[in-house]
């Protein structure tokens, strides 16, 4: 099998891997109502798949090397497809859950570390950034043009041909995959149970809370969240997983001390090469995340383009991220590491701050296209040189358990993204409101006191047109309803400007914290040792 065709089958995968949120995003009201469920159900479930996967990627990575990369590999993509038949059928939420949420979840934890080790085991280190550039862009391509493809099928077919048509796409990528190398399985055939409920049990806490911050708080909680000894339960989550995260590195240290099999070496976290890796992926995914929860509110809430025309507008960041994730390492072989994963963040930078620049109540979408491209070059450059920095800076034997933390590290990124993007949005949005609904002559004074009350968990991100139908059935005079919608218009840009503000400030935190990054490319032994 060539090279080129392990490449495809394998960047396939991380598409397939990729494409379902970002799908079920657009999709969630009418996936609800043909379910007879609610849109918090269908946000579930959503939030278990990313559960899932953050949860057991480590284990996913440790399973490849005692089964075999492409074995496990293999075995993924049968769950996965077993997932998406379910999810297809599913006629109820339960069982929505457990073909998305569990079964694809478990499936994505052994596809993805595999991924990264079948690269490394099938191209030697020169032509890595070029392999790891392609298989990254198309996870990214797949956020990206999501939204499209779920517009479409959920217009003019149904979101349930989507996972049907994953499930000819994973019996393509089983039969593509029987001529992928690599090398016999590197792990005694035993697996640490221990550990792996450890990783688990942290992984899925830390993440959980992440994902819960932004309707519960983070440490204050939030008008009708939960409280857990007078704080939100999200920090104490994030506290408690972080414990149990710190406890399961002792573990593995003790193990591995008694001469035992391990899941994760701790050992490899101390390589500062693969820890700057792993930080700019954090970043990355974090950003990536942040911009793709962002824009394309700007675009279907606050402009009121549809799925298929908000997918549309995000396709120019997607060739960029290509072209860029491509066209390095072929363009330039011999570029320092270092530097592109610098012009990278500073492109990221770079487009921010023409979007903040660029947002305005009456603004269209042309003004987003300029700085998608630019900001999918900033992804793709990143994309080109971030997967072989990791993997070259230890032993190819390494390679699955590096698979497992660099998945684990964009998950969380990613969360935290998605996340952090939408609390920023939220609080500036509902202080901007409150603000200038006060100083509305138009507004009742009575009025603006009870939206205050009952606006304390924040003022929902609606378009103009579902806020006049709201006011609407309230009974509101025609002038106060103008002056509201008015002023929420004016507020959600504000709302927008400090979300992407965050994001900007963020690169500039990614790019200080590249210095560790290799100034030559990988070469036929690890760049890095493991000094602490």
């Amino acid at each position: 099998m060539g090279r080129q065709s392990v490449l495809l089958t394998l960047a396939a995968a991380q598409f397939l891997m990729t494409l379902d949120s970002s799908v079920m995003n657009v999709s969630i009201a009418t996936v609800a109502a043909d379910l007879n469920t609610t849109v918090t159900g269908i946000q579930t479930a959503i939030t278990f798949y990313t559960l899932v996967m953050a949860a057991f990627m480590i284990t996913g990575g440790m399973l490849g090397q005692i089964l075999g990369h492409r074995r496990a590999f293999a075995i993924g993509c049968v769950i996965y497809g077993c997932g998406s038949l379910t999810t297809s059928l599913a006629g109820n939420l339960t069982v929505l859950t457990l073909g998305w949420s569990f079964l694809e979840g478990a499936g994505a934890a052994l596809i993805m570390p595999a991924v990264v080790s079948l690269v490394a085991s099938n191209f030697p280190r020169e032509r890595r950034p070029r392999a790891y550039g392609l298989v990254a862009a198309a996870g990214a391509i797949a956020v990206a043009t999501g939204p499209l493809v779920g517009g479409v099928f959920t217009t003019y077919l149904s979101w349930r041909w989507v996972f049907a048509g994953e499930v000819l796409v994973v019996l393509c990528i089983l039969r593509m995959s029987r001529g992928i190398t690599q090398p016999p399985p590197t792990a005694r055939r035993q697996l640490d149970l221990v550990g792996t409920a450890m990783s688990a049990t942290g992984l899925a806490l830390v993440v959980y809370g992440v994902l819960r911050s932004g309707s519960w708080g983070l440490v204050r909680p939030k008008a009708g969240a939960p409280v857990w000894l007078g704080l939100s339960p999200v920090i104490w989550m994030i506290l408690a997983g972080g414990t149990i995260l710190r406890i399961f590195l002792w573990w593995q240290d003790r193990r591995l001390a008694r001469n035992a099999v391990v899941l994760l070496d701790p050992a490899l976290l101390r390589n500062q090469t693969l820890r700057a890796g792993l930080t700019s992926f954090f970043f990355q995914y974090l950003l990536q995340a942040g911009l793709f929860f962002v824009v394309p509110l700007y675009l279907s809430v606050a402009i009121g383009l549809s799925a298929v025309g908000t997918g549309v507008r995000l396709l120019p960041l997607s060739v960029a991220l290509l072209v860029a994730a491509v066209g390095v390492p072929r363009v330039l072989p011999r570029a320092a590491p270092r530097r592109v994963v610098r012009t990278g963040f500073l492109a990221l930078f770079a487009s921010i701050v023409i979007l903040v620049a660029a947002l305005d109540v009456g603004a269209g979408p042309e003004i987003v296209t300029w700085p998608l491209l630019l900001a999918g070059l900033g992804v793709g450059a990143l994309a080109s040189q971030l997967g072989s920095v990791t993997v070259s800076a230890v032993a190819d034997e390494h390679s699955g358990e590096v698979g497992g933390v660099q998945n684990t590290v964009t998950n969380l990124g990613a969360s935290i993204g998605t996340a952090a993007a939408g609390a920023v949005l939220i609080s500036a949005l509902t202080t901007s409101f409150l603000t200038v609904v006060q100083q509305n002559p138009a507004v009742p004074p009575d009025l603006v006191a009870h939206s205050q009350v009952q606006l304390e968990k924040g003022v929902p991100f609606v378009s103009d047109r579902e806020l006049e139908t709201r006011l609407g059935g309230a009974g509101l005079p025609a002038e106060t309803t103008a002056a509201i919608v008015s002023d929420n218009a004016k507020s959600r840009i504000v709302g927008l400007r400090a979300s992407l503000s965050l994001l900007a400030v963020l690169a500039l935190a990614g790019l200080f914290l590249t210095r560790r990054i290799p100034t030559r490319q990988p070469t036929s032994a690890p760049v890095a040792d493991t000094a602490a």
